[in-house]
């Protein structure tokens, strides 16, 4: 019997930071699960990291991580993002996908922060492992395109009836993330249960960007003045005159 990919090995990251700005702010703490099938007992790591500037009063309230902690436990974040990226880079070189939930934040951030300390982009940073990535918030809204309502990650989990105990702990969301994943292929095989997790990480860009584009669409005719970024499931760098950063940029703000 063919196994789908819901049903196979999956891991899943998560990180808590100091705010939602993914060219400024910071990690504080991080997580990767790993599970080998559903029902499975899940191995976590999980890191702390002391991001060098203050947490603000705003980011403190959702994740309960206080500037004493993590000068007390927390690690240099240099040395976090390096070992959160060769844990990654390790689940790549295995062909494990891996779970990230709304993929362009965390990931974008990660990337940030090697760029930050190392110099290193994400991509630099994995040396040549290719992440295969599922994201749950893609994945729910092309297979239930119409349905009305937030999506976050504790929205989702009560719509498919996961549990999320702890929300805003890493290692708790990234665990959710793990099993809403899986509960989403399983609810609709059809649609995802044929392809397979590299297939679906091809298919989500174009599913993102075609999401995104209806969200500014609505924005656009709303009146709200707001761009929606329609990469996935990173987003490119960009330089402080607002273009991408790319061979051949040319711009001198850049140099």
């Amino acid at each position: 019997m063919q196994q789908h990919w819901y049903t196979g090995p999956l891991a899943s990251f998560d990180t808590e930071t100091t705010g939602v700005d993914v060219e400024t702010d910071r990690i504080v703490s991080a997580a990767l699960v790993v599970q080998p099938a559903p029902g499975a007992p899940v191995r976590a790591v999980t890191w702390l990291a002391d991001p060098g500037v203050p947490i603000p009063d705003g980011a403190r309230a959702v994740h309960g991580i206080t500037d004493e902690r993590v000068r007390a436990h927390g690690r240099p974040a240099r040395a976090v993002v390096a070992e959160v990226t060769r844990a990654l880079a390790e689940q790549a070189r295995a062909g494990c996908p891996v779970v990230v939930m709304n993929a362009p934040y965390d990931l974008t951030l990660l990337d940030r922060e090697l760029r930050r300390h190392h110099g290193l982009t994400l991509t630099d940073g994995l040396d040549g492992a290719g992440l295969v990535i599922l994201d749950p918030r893609v994945l729910d809204k092309h297979v239930d395109r119409y349905r009305k309502g937030r999506r976050t990650l504790t929205d989702l989990c009560a719509h498919y009836g996961v549990e999320l105990a702890g929300a805003h702990d890493a290692a708790a969301d990234a665990t959710a993330a793990l099993a809403l994943t899986r509960r989403i292929g399983a609810r609709y095989p059809a649609a995802l249960g044929g392809l397979t997790a590299a297939e679906l990480h091809l298919r989500q860009a174009v599913w993102h960007a075609a999401q995104a584009r209806g969200l500014q669409s609505w924005f656009d005719r709303s009146g709200v003045q707001e761009r929606v970024d329609l990469s996935w499931p990173l987003r490119p760098a960009r330089c402080v005159c607002g273009r991408r950063l790319e061979p051949g940029h040319g711009c001198e703000a850049a140099a």
